[in-house]
């Protein structure tokens, strides 16, 4: 169950122009997933055409628009665990059935084990004048005070294909550090497959101050590419 130990806010957001911004009390901030993905290194963009080439864009659509709705709803799942403390029954709709069998694992694997107190889920973080987002789970991992993001893929994922998923949780704590005045030491990126495989990897010390810095260079980037936002 939820701690409420920080005074969280929820924002609204607006989408316009392919851009995501949320409405905070330092204006509208774009978020940071918008500004991953306007500064995306040109390797992973050729990547990303190379992939939808080979499939076909009708193809590619409909596999990104299927995970994207997969990940949506085993996101629900995984919040009535952090709320409620439970996973209410999924219905008899096999997608549902699907999504539920892997927030159920990601609970069982992880979170019951791992995570003590729970202060609050879809939390939405802002850094003035920057950017803003939200994170799935701020939480205690291992005793820890830790920013956790839930994350699924079609298939298990290397370590050098998730670093924007290591980037989110930089942005996460320094943002949290910010509004909050924490010190938070720990990103934690809990993920599963539609194949029921589980990863999990935890960032901690150089390696977290090191996707701060790099947090930091694409926040940099895009308003430099972008400067008649500032």
């Amino acid at each position: 169950m939820i701690i409420n130990k920080f005074d969280y806010h929820h924002y609204e957001r607006e989408h316009s122009d392919g851009s995501r911004k949320y409405i905070t009390p330092t204006g509208r901030l774009y978020s940071v997933t918008t500004i991953l993905e306007k500064t995306k290194p040109d390797e992973q963009k050729r990547a990303l055409m190379e992939w939808k080439r080979r499939v076909g864009e009708q193809q590619a659509q409909q596999i990104t628009t299927e995970a994207a709705n997969r990940g949506t709803r085993m996101h629900r799942f995984l919040e009535q665990y952090l709320t409620e403390d439970t996973i209410r029954d999924p219905g008899s709709n096999p997608y549902s059935q699907q999504s539920h069998r892997m927030a159920n694992l990601i609970a069982e694997k992880y979170l019951k084990p791992n995570c003590g107190e729970i202060y609050g889920n879809e939390v939405n973080l802002y850094y003035p004048d920057l950017y803003a987002g939200t994170t799935d789970c701020v939480a205690e991992w291992q005793g820890q005070l830790s920013i956790v993001d839930f994350k699924q893929t079609n298939k298990p994922k290397k370590e050098s294909f998730i670093e924007d998923y290591f980037n989110q949780l930089a942005a996460y704590i320094l943002a949290h550090d910010y509004l909050f005045e924490t010190n938070i030491k720990t990103g934690v990126i809990l993920m599963c497959s539609q194949n029921y495989e589980l990863q999990h990897w935890v960032i901690t010390g150089d390696k977290l101050e090191y996707y701060k810095t790099q947090w930091a260079r694409r926040v940099e980037k895009f308003y430099q590419l972008n400067t008649s936002l500032r």
